[in-house]
């Protein structure tokens, strides 16, 4: 078994459905130019509020990835 080096990115997922859909949004669309992703870490969640409801998720989270050897 070889040793792992990760790295990690912070990234903020927006969505006006749930807190599961933005962290879905972030992780597919850093999937896109990053490789080898392994886990996530929420750090941070907000919500926008209009006229008592909520409207949009923001969730900011660590997406951590294996670096190539």
């Amino acid at each position: 078994m070889s040793d792992h080096v990760y790295k990690y990115l912070e990234l903020t997922g927006s969505s006006a459905v749930s807190i599961d859909d933005a962290v879905a949004k972030a992780v597919a669309r850093a999937s896109q130019t990053v490789r080898n992703i392994r886990w996530f870490v929420i750090t941070e969640t907000r919500g926008q509020i209009e006229n008592g409801n909520v409207t949009n998720w923001q969730v900011t989270l660590k997406l951590g990835f294996t670096l190539e050897e």
